[in-house]
């Protein structure tokens, strides 16, 4: 259990280590042929901030040689902005009394309609987390719904039990996302003062239970603003090394995502800059060449015009945060405000412009990309 292994950790301890890098250590991680995590600490610390275009050149090349010029497309649908949890950076937080929205089977269809109209091959289904009214046989139903119309569907809802998860991937669950918000135990509770995600030790051991369950690929990441982004992404980084070394069959990716407006939404703790973010992913991508690392229309247009070429390989497109926010309820209670609201055809002509493809679909299992 990945439990056993953060326990060994103190937050100020790596903290402190992480702001005692220096240039030299930088340096030294820069010019090796394989990096650890000690070397991920110096290239996310605030000695590496100068090493900025050259982190950024060698993560291009470290992404070229492994992905090649080839840009993922997926596309949100969000299916419910029911939830039972007080979450205070999350519009669809139990206190903020809105209407709510669950789409039956056929309103799915008919946002999978429009998706497929604009390119989409793969999906990922967003609900809040209320297991009595989105759990696991709503999923299961939403899964077989749409699995004839897309090649791969990803998931982003409650964390659950490993036998729910084995349920759902022999329906043809592709990938989880489940993200930690914040690897820093003692400020955990503030942030999420009720309902089942208060419970830090069962959302810490959900990458376990999804492995055990065989699923294909895992999104682990932290939302940048509520703790130091340094010290959160080196227990991500920690999370991810264990993972890769237990579940070694399975494949991972990382996200992104910062403090965006939303309703009852808290200003962030720690502010993280353009070039801060990076960065961070370019260290990401330096430290970890097999990862996929994904940006979201949470960044505005010109911070992913760039990106994609500084180590991203997964971006979304057209994106709405509201359960029917493409065709049946536009007005429907969002989660966050997007920042890049550019329509597909024009992310697909920034994509092409850059000189890489569009890919439609996930990577295939043995790596063969599927474009158009």
């Amino acid at each position: 259990m990945f439990k056993e292994v953060i326990d060994k950790y103190s937050w100020d301890d790596v903290l402190a280590q992480i702001y005692a890098k220096t240039a030299a250590d930088v340096e030294r991680a820069l010019n090796k042929p394989k990096r650890d995590i000690d070397d991920f600490m110096a290239l996310i610390s605030p000695a590496a901030a100068p090493y900025l275009e050259r982190m950024a050149q060698l993560s291009n090349r470290i992404t070229q040689k492994r992905f090649g010029k080839t840009i993922q497309l997926y596309a949100p649908m969000y299916l419910s902005n029911e939830c039972q949890n007080i979450c205070t950076y999350c519009g669809f937080s139990l206190d903020n009394k809105l209407r709510r929205k669950t789409l039956t089977g056929a309103e799915m269809l008919q946002e999978a309609e429009y998706l497929k109209s604009q390119g989409f091959d793969h999906v990922l289904l967003v609900t809040g987390e209320a297991n009595k009214t989105v759990g696991v046989d709503y999923l299961r139903n939403a899964i077989r719904t749409l699995r004839p119309h897309f090649a791969n569907i990803s998931i982003e809802v409650q964390p659950m039990d490993q036998e729910d998860y084995e349920v759902l991937v022999a329906e043809g669950l592709y990938a989880v996302l489940v993200y930690q918000e914040t690897y820093h135990k003692e400020n955990y509770k503030q942030y999420h003062p009720k309902g089942k995600k208060s419970n830090y030790d069962y959302r810490l051991d959900t990458p376990d239970r999804l492995g055990r369950a065989g699923i294909h690929k895992i999104g682990l990441g932290v939302l940048i603003g509520l703790e130091d982004w340094r010290a959160d992404n080196f227990f991500t980084a920690l999370h991810v090394s264990y993972m890769e070394r237990t579940f070694w069959q399975t494949k991972y990716s990382i996200s992104f995502p910062r403090l965006r407006p939303a309703e009852g939404l808290i200003e962030p703790k720690v502010a993280i800059s353009d070039k801060e973010l990076v960065q961070l992913i370019c260290a990401w991508r330096i430290y970890n060449e097999e990862i996929e690392l994904s940006v979201s229309t949470r960044e505005n247009a010109v911070f992913r015009d760039h990106i994609i070429q500084m180590g991203a390989t997964s971006i979304s497109a057209g994106s709405k945060t509201n359960p029917g926010g493409y065709v049946v309820e536009p007005e429907s209670l969002e989660q966050f405000e997007i920042d890049d609201s550019r329509s597909v055809a024009e992310v697909r002509a920034m994509i092409e412009y850059k000189g890489y493809k569009p890919v439609w679909k996930d990577w295939e299992r043995f790596g063969v990309a599927q474009t158009v």
